[in-house]
């Protein structure tokens, strides 16, 4: 079952820019949406980098793509699903 509400999973493969989640399966994220993580080579800041979930792997897994580097990411490292896709700020601001 695929939902898009708010969820925590976990990381069980980081392969570059590739990275791997777990999720309960009540609370898979959809394709397209947007998880946060701490990365602590980034800086000190809470869910400061953002993966993009690219595909369902089956076993409550879905496979991301990172938009920021991969450098100290772990397996086990805690995954906040935002319920949301990608917000880009376009514009004049």
């Amino acid at each position: 079952m695929v939902t898009s509400h708010k969820a925590t999973g976990k990381i069980t493969q980081v392969l570059g820019a590739v990275i791997d989640v777990h999720f309960p399966s009540e609370h898979l994220p959809c394709i397209g949406s947007a998880l946060k993580v701490t990365n602590p080579f980034i800086n000190n800041k809470p869910n400061n980098l953002t993966l993009e979930v690219a595909q369902h792997l089956g076993d409550d897994i879905v496979r991301t793509i990172a938009m920021d580097t991969c450098d100290g990411l772990t397996r086990g490292q805690e995954v906040i699903d935002t319920g949301g896709e990608i917000m880009m700020p376009v514009g004049e601001g």
